[in-house]
């Protein structure tokens, strides 16, 4: 019989909390750090790896991820022993994929090789911007120019090479916006993560936006018109959207993300890491301390850096399968969503059919490209 986490897959989520400077929008858990300890922190990783292969010691891994913060700022030493850690925990796939988000400035660029020799085959660019003026705007710290040498020395030194966009951003428009998206297609890059900027409370853009200081941003209407002309604009260069705001070539999806997606199983290690387990007794959610020192005192007094560890109920298994799983384009499966105990409003789900904002594809409901957009909404309602 099929454990239901191998519908998904296993993966190693991998938090590197530290950064170079704080991104005014950003609301991820990373910290600026006059120096680092990069031994001390191996070791905790290496014993966080250890212990969770003991709950889940029997196991395939398809996917690592290492994310942030910037990972980028990890040195290539400290990458190789974590893979390593991992090798020694787990069973590698024979086409494994470990990914590593990265800063295309200078220093971390000229790390690229020895990512590389470490083991990572993936490298996923914060590029956000391909103009200085956004980009300093959005408080990023590389110009347009070291982006684009970034990702030239990276397809060089991986098979993969993704990046992310970030759009509606201030004084943006339509025309400005093709003509990005058109210059990252002309890069040859095989994966676009691409997100409507978000105002997010407690950040500095946030602060800013209370006051009244952030100034041009698109209204409503301008941003989803922008979020439809971008399907439009990657389905006819082969760059379909496979989840609400993920684009790649066929076969060159994010093996790690959909590993969420799908509701497969991770271990996540480091400060502020939330994982998914599938164990006997049922499934086991943890999340990790969030203060990078607090967490490394932690693991190394008392033999986890978790402060939550809990068993989920099935309603809130269904509900996580029901949230995930629609952002796909290939949308949720209703026999495993019924397994776990889920239900559909039916008359409300009838509706949203009979609006088009919704389809049936076989035994999988997903939404539609008029639906996409709208998912919020969506959720709600056949959530019942």
């Amino acid at each position: 019989m099929i454990a239901d986490w191998q519908y998904g897959g296993f993966g190693l989520y991998v938090h590197w909390p530290f950064c170079t400077s704080k991104c005014p929008y950003c609301d991820f858990n990373s910290h600026v750090a006059a120096s680092i300890d990069q031994t001390r922190w191996l070791r905790a990783y290496r014993a966080e790896i250890a212990r969770l292969s003991e709950l889940v010691p029997d196991r395939v891994l398809s996917s690592i991820f290492f994310g942030g913060g910037t990972p980028s700022l990890m040195a290539p030493e400290t990458v190789a022993g974590v893979i390593e850690a991992a090798r020694d925990a787990w069973t590698f796939a024979n086409d494994i994929e470990i990914t590593m988000e990265a800063n295309p400035g200078s220093v971390e660029a000229g790390r690229f090789r020895g990512y590389a020799d470490a083991g990572v085959n993936r490298l996923s660019l914060g590029v956000q911007a391909l103009n200085d003026d956004d980009l300093r705007r959005l408080g990023r710290m590389h110009s347009a120019a070291e982006a684009r040498a970034a990702f030239d020395l990276a397809k060089r030194a991986f098979s993969r090479v993704s990046f992310d966009l970030i759009y509606a951003r201030q004084k943006q428009d339509r025309e400005s916006w093709r003509a990005e998206l058109a210059e990252a297609v002309a890069m040859a890059v095989d994966h676009l993560s691409l997100y409507q900027l978000t105002i997010e409370d407690g950040t500095v853009f946030g602060a800013r936006h209370a006051a009244g200081k952030l100034k041009d941003l698109p209204d409503d209407d301008m941003s989803a018109d922008m979020y439809l002309e971008t399907q439009d604009f990657l389905n006819a260069r082969g760059m379909p959207a496979y989840e609400i705001s993920n684009h790649a070539a066929s076969g060159l999806e994010s093996r790690h993300n959909l590993i969420y997606w799908r509701q497969g199983d991770w271990a996540a290690v480091g400060p502020g890491a939330h994982g998914r387990l599938g164990l006997e007794r049922g499934r086991l959610a943890t999340v990790a301390e969030r203060t990078p020192g607090r967490w490394l005192e932690l693991v190394e007094s008392v033999g986890s850096g978790d402060i939550e560890s809990e068993l989920l109920g099935r309603d809130d298994i269904a509900t996580e399968y029901l949230l995930m799983a629609m952002r796909l384009t290939e949308g949720m499966d209703l026999p495993r969503y019924t397994a776990k105990g889920g239900k559909l409003d039916q008359p409300r789900l009838a509706r949203l059919l009979d609006g088009g904002l919704v389809e049936m594809a076989g035994d999988r409901l997903r939404a539609t490209v008029t639906g996409r957009p709208v998912l919020n909404y969506i959720l709600r309602e056949i959530a019942g």
